[in-house]
Parts: C-alpha cells; sequence; structure tokens
C-alpha cells in the first residue's frame, strides 16, 4: 500500500489547458474514484500518476518520493485499461503472467503468484482458455489478475467497465469492492459514470475544466455540494434548478419569490448576504412532492412533461412557466404527460446557489 501527493500538478496540450493546477492527497489503502464528464481531465491525470504521461509542471509523490522523473515500470504501479489489451494467442494463465515471465520470474514464483490471483478473482478454471473463449467480465477479471500478480502499491483502473453490458457492470463493481476489501491495496479508477463512482468510492474527486471542483465521501458530495457543477453532476436523476428571487431578509430567514410564477418559500438561513438578490434554487428528487393544490407555501403550478415508471420508483418531470424542468419522485398515481400539476418544494432540503455558480451557504 502507498500515499499518494499530487501537488500543484498542470498539463497543456499547445495552448488547451487539461490540468490546472491540481492538488489532492490520497491515503494509503484508500479507493478514490476520479469522475467527471469527458475532457476534464481525469484520465490524463491517472496517466501522468501512472507516467504514461510527464508531469511537466507540479510534483507526484509516492510514499513521500518525487516519480515525475521515475519510469513507470518503476513506480511500483499496475495500470488496467478500458481495453483488455490481452494477447489473443496466449492462454488466461500466460497473460496473467507475462509481466512475470518477461522479468524472469521462476516459474515456481509465477505459478504461486497467478494460481493466488486466479483465486482471488474466481478463475482458477479458466487459466488454459484464449480471450477469444472468455466472457466480457472474464477478460476483464484476467486484466485485473495481470495487474494484482506484480503486486502493486497502487491499482489504476482508466474506465474498466465500460464495454460491459449493463448487468455485468453492477456485478464487476460487486468485485472491484470485494477485491478491494481483500488487497487493501490503494486504488485509484476513472469513470464518468456518477452511479459508479458513488458505488465504489472511499473519497470522490469530482472534475471539471481541469479543475477539481470537490473531493469527498459520496454521501458527502451529495448531500452538501460546493457549487452547482457538484450538485448537479451528482445523482440521478439529477438536481433540479429553479431561479429565485430575496424577497425579504429577516433574523434568521429569508422569502423567496419568483420559482416558477407566484409562489414563495421561507427558508432558515441565518447569516444570508444581504446584498445577494438574485439566487438558484436546487432540490432533489426527494425533497420534492406533487400537491393537490397551490394553497401550501413553496408550492409550483406546473405541467407533466413524461413519466419514467422504473418499478420501485416514479419520476415525474415537470415543466414550469419558466420553461424549467423539475423532477419528482413519486409514489403517488400514474400521472399523463402535459396535464396540469402542482409540485411543492420541502423547504429542509432547499439548497441555495449564487448567480455564479457558488454554494451560499448559512453562517
Amino acid at each position: 500500500m502507498a500515499d499518494l501527493q499530487i501537488i500543484n500538478v498542470s498539463k497543456s496540450y499547445g495552448t488547451v489547458e487539461v490540468l490546472r493546477g491540481v492538488n489532492l492527497s490520497i491515503a494509503s489503502g484508500e479507493f478514490v474514484v476520479f469522475v467527471g464528464p469527458s475532457g476534464c481531465g481525469k484520465s490524463t491525470l491517472l496517466r501522468m500518476i501512472s507516467g504514461l504521461e510527464d508531469a511537466p509542471l507540479g510534483e507526484i509523490r509516492l510514499d513521500g518520493k518525487v516519480v515525475n522523473k521515475v519510469d513507470p515500470a518503476k513506480r511500483g504501479v499496475a495500470m488496467v485499461f478500458q481495453s483488455y489489451a490481452l494477447y489473443p494467442h496466449m492462454t488466461a494463465f500466460q497473460n496473467m503472467a507475462f509481466s512475470l515471465t518477461m522479468a524472469r520470474e521462476p516459474k515456481a514464483v509465477i505459478k504461486e503468484k497467478v494460481d493466488r490471483a486466479a483465486a482471488i478473482l474466481r478463475l482458477e478454471k479458466l487459466l488454459d482458455r484464449r480471450p477469444g473463449e472468455l466472457s466480457g467480465g472474464q477478460k476483464q477479471r484476467v486484466a485485473i489478475g495481470r495487474a494484482i500478480v506484480r503486486e502493486p502499491k497502487v491499482f489504476l483502473f482508466d474506465e474498466p467497465l465500460s464495454n460491459l453490458d449493463a448487468e455485468l457492470r453492477v456485478q464487476m463493481r460487486a468485485e472491484l469492492i470485494q477485491l478491494h476489501a481483500k488487497l487493501g491495496t490503494t486504488m485509484i479508477y476513472v469513470t464518468h459514470d456518477q452511479v459508479e463512482a458513488m458505488t465504489l468510492a472511499d473519497k470522490m474527486v469530482v472534475m471539471n475544466g481541469g479543475i477539481i471542483q470537490q473531493c469527498g465521501t459520496p454521501l458527502d458530495l451529495y448531500d452538501d455540494p460546493d457549487n452547482r457543477f457538484v450538485a448537479g453532476f451528482i445523482g440521478s436523476p439529477k438536481m433540479s434548478f429553479i431561479k429565485a428571487k430575496v424577497e425579504n431578509v429577516r433574523g434568521e430567514a429569508i422569502t423567496l419569490s419568483g420559482l416558477g410564477g407566484r409562489a414563495t418559500v421561507e427558508l432558515p438561513f441565518c447569516g444570508f448576504a444581504p446584498g445577494v438578490r438574485e439566487v438558484e434554487v436546487g432540490v432533489r428528487t426527494e425533497h420534492l412532492e406533487i400537491a393537490g393544490d397551490d394553497s401550501a407555501t413553496g408550492t409550483v403550478a406546473a405541467k407533466v412533461a413524461f413519466v419514467e415508471e422504473l418499478g420501485d420508483a416514479t419520476f415525474i418531470h415537470t415543466d414550469l412557466p419558466t420553461g424549467e424542468r423539475v423532477v419528482v419522485r413519486s409514489n403517488m398515481a400514474r400521472h399523463k404527460g402535459s396535464t396540469e400539476c402542482f409540485v411543492r418544494l420541502d423547504p429542509a432540503g432547499v439548497l441555495l446557489f449564487g448567480m455564479d455558480g457558488e454554494r451560499i451557504r448559512s453562517a
């Protein structure tokens, strides 16, 4: 196991800044997931840790040692790619043993390490098969086994499940969690799938535009986002946003108006900056409900756009008069498209964001 520090790392391709002053500390044994949209810099950062990309600005420290100029093979890291990258003419055993064979390890040592990895990954009965005789999930386990036998300090995963079907992805996520529990090794995982990130991570690192927007536990990021980007990226369906105006600030409460019409809502919010007059209200599906009328405060008239029936939950996508989309989780009877309804906000679940996208917090 190893701890990792990334200190003021930047990276550009020509005039395009891919990473901008990234700072991050990863404790030994953590399962850390880099997540963000395509082009945010997460895979580039992973490749810089592995040594496949150079780090011209800043430092990457592994167990306190600067590894910027250290050869990838000598860093003590092992990488699992999106592509399985297995040799088609070799058996699963030979693919897993390849790096050890090239290092001229004794045959007895190679067999011991491959057999141990195969037992962890439940591949014992598949070691004589070639990649063409394996399923997608089995191929990915062989690729992971190839990394395990190297006994690295840090495992690096670059979207390893993206080629698998939905059911197999769920199964492989569970297997990766169990693998981390067995090995206890530091693992860094890249994905654009925030559901996958929340399932796997001890710590999530949300990136956008080459910058770390926020890092923390999955629930911390879900419940307490620092900005509008994180709030909107984490969660499925994502958080709904409604523009509003600060109507009144009184003691430890503020009143918002303009929530898609004439609706108002009063929030306990001490220390609110008196100069702020326009905000965005962020609210998740579980803090919204379909109301019978608009008599209660915080109730907005809306029109049902469409309904997602998922069995265990129903998501009602509604449009406000302002054109903003609000998604409500409901256990009520089905709603047909283009019908009128009323949506009520639970004040306890409302988050406020400035027009610059930053979270407005109570003092």
